[in-house]
């Protein structure tokens, strides 16, 4: 008896552990393979230039759409806003930028609903370099790799569960 009662929470341990079916983690975003984001440079929209690696520290959220921002390119900033403003305090550490290609200025009643927006003319050989084109929404670590593509008509609670986990799990940005 004694035996049995020693035995008996180690073997069902085992056999929970073993016998029952895990939940899996899976992230919303597709991966992206561990490697610097390309070399992205440009103008910001008041004229000074940009490069992508003058934002060391904080994590980038990117968005490449052209000037004359369509109703995908709308839900694209909408959503990543309010993926960063579900944040909290920690959307401090999180930082939006628009990358427009065609050199189209884009509309100042869009860039009134988006004061935290970053915006970057530059060119279409530069968003080309992008994993995913324009067709994706991109994130950047702190250090400057890329880490993680979402859809280009993404879920706003699964993108912002994303950063909750990549934001709480690192420590840098």
């Amino acid at each position: 008896m004694i035996a049995a009662a020693v035995v008996a929470p180690v073997v069902l341990s085992y056999g929970i552990y073993y016998l029952t079916p895990r939940g899996t983690f899976t992230n919303y975003g597709e991966l992206l393979p561990t490697q610097p984001a390309p070399a992205i440079s440009g103008t910001r929209d008041d004229g000074t230039p940009f490069s992508l690696a003058q934002l060391q520290g904080r994590w980038r959220i990117l968005v490449t759409s052209g000037g004359r921002c369509d109703a995908q390119c709308t839900e694209m900033l909408y959503a990543t806003r309010q993926a960063r403003t579900m944040q909290g305090r920690e959307r401090e550490r999180i930082e939006r930028l628009w990358l427009v290609p065609d050199g189209t200025r884009p509309d100042p009643a869009v860039l009134a609903e988006h004061p935290d927006l970053v915006v970057v003319r530059t060119t279409p050989r530069d968003v080309a370099a992008l994993p995913l084109g324009q067709q994706a929404i991109y994130l950047i670590d702190p250090i400057g790799n890329q880490v993680l593509a979402w859809p280009s008509t993404p879920d706003i609670k699964a993108l912002s569960r994303d950063l909750t986990r990549l934001l709480r799990a690192s420590r840098i940005g």
